[in-house]
């Protein structure tokens, strides 16, 4: 059994504490103001007694109610809205569905790297990849062997997910296939939107989600899928999965969406929730 932890705010800085009663909260007080940096003080803002420190979110934007093109807000919960990163070039581009072999031609055990890229509409979304590796049956193993942010290596050590934002991309997870366990037939990417349930937010406020597969040796661009489909209704992506077939790794760019948080992906892989 696995636990999905909650992902805490950075602490508190002299820039950032001045727009603390500018979101949707209790005004704080010379009492309060000083306990936000711990956790579990329960001071307003808070989950009350020992839950992580996250400020409430922002009321939902009504523009995304009405279904017209939304467009980045203010600062909720999570601070400072992240910079925009530009789109690298995407060399060798699949469409959704369009399943490729995966062959450098150098007779090694191939080593990828898989760099996910997003930009985002709403300054409240907090976004994360994660990979589910997964048997022949579809079904994980044992609860680690899912990489996500609270989990960031495989028990094999052949799957390590990196969120150092290297090379221009916003998380990057790196798959040495030819130490992957041979139980292992299939690696599934997914791009969440953390608390997207708790928070109203959905993919309809993320733009430019890619991911790009390189050689982890070389750097070079093996290939690429770029998300067309921003939905309303979706609140996590399958945005592609690594599959072995009949000896042979491929890559299917799946694009598909569905209305479930990180937690109901775990259910689906079969990956035990605390």
């Amino acid at each position: 059994m696995i636990n999905i932890p909650c992902k805490t705010t950075p602490p508190l800085t002299r820039a950032s504490i001045g727009t603390l009663n500018s979101r949707h909260l209790p005004p704080f007080s010379r009492t309060t103001v000083s306990g936000l940096n711990r956790p579990g003080n329960g001071a307003a803002g808070t989950g009350g007694a020992g839950s992580p420190v996250r400020p409430a979110p922002a009321a939902p934007d009504a523009r995304f109610q009405s279904g017209t093109v939304p467009v980045q807000s203010p600062a909720g919960g999570y601070g400072t809205p992240l910079p925009d990163i530009p789109v690298p070039p995407l060399r060798h581009p699949l469409r959704k569905g369009q399943k490729t072999s995966l062959n450098t031609g150098k007779g090694r055990p191939l080593r990828i790297r898989a760099c996910f890229g997003w930009n985002i509409r709403d300054a409240r979304c907090d976004v994360d990849a994660s990979a589910f590796l997964v048997k022949a049956d579809g079904r994980v193993p044992g609860d680690d062997w899912f990489v996500f942010y609270g989990q960031e290596r495989s028990p094999d050590g052949s799957v390590v997910l990196s969120r150092d934002g290297r090379g221009g991309d916003r998380e990057t997870i790196t798959a040495d296939l030819g130490r992957l366990s041979s139980e292992i037939q299939k690696i599934v990417f997914v791009v969440s939107i953390h608390e997207a349930f708790e928070r109203k937010l959905n993919f309809s406020m993320l733009r430019d989600t890619y991911v790009r597969l390189l050689d982890a040796d070389s750097g070079e661009e093996l290939l690429s899928y770029c998300l067309e489909e921003y939905y309303q209704n979706v609140t996590s992506m399958t945005l592609g999965e690594l599959y072995l077939h009949n000896g042979q790794w491929k890559f299917n760019p799946v694009g598909n969406g569905v209305n479930r948080d990180l937690a109901g992906q775990c259910a689906v892989y079969g990956v035990a929730i605390a």
